[in-house]
């Protein structure tokens, strides 16, 4: 998969950071859009043309791990890459028996996300377009 073929979805409870990466993702010619609630991102989960979710682990409820509990079970073919600026061993442990395909700490580089976020997308298969 190509960078301008990957779609992201950027799931974070500060609003200026969803809008901060969002437009810097577009500004790399990937198709990217954010809400700032688990809720928010499962329902545009619904709609489909996601290959990515960029998921902060630590939100009010539904948390990111119980977001992503739901796109293990409902979309396994969507890669999730878990955030966090508040890291601890054991999230990434449970993040990451719950299917995601990375977890990285905030602050990170935003090229090395996009490389990160490729290579979830390519494991996970996200090619097959709906």
């Amino acid at each position: 998969m190509s960078v301008d073929q990957l779609r992201v979805l950027v799931v974070d409870d500060e609003q200026e950071l969803v809008d901060a990466l969002v437009e810097r993702l577009q500004l790399r010619g990937i198709e990217a859009e954010g809400v700032t609630t688990g809720s928010a991102a499962l329902a545009r989960l619904e709609a489909g043309g996601v290959d990515v979710v960029l998921l902060d682990v630590k939100m009010p409820a539904p948390g990111g791990l119980d977001v992503l509990r739901k796109v293990s079970e409902r979309w396994p073919n969507v890669a999730a890459v878990l955030v966090t600026g508040h890291g601890s061993t054991q999230d990434a442990e449970t993040g990451m028996r719950l299917g995601a395909s990375e977890y990285i700490m905030k602050p990170f580089d935003i090229d090395a996300l996009v490389g990160t976020m490729l290579k979830a997308a390519d494991a996970k298969g996200a090619q097959s377009r709906d």
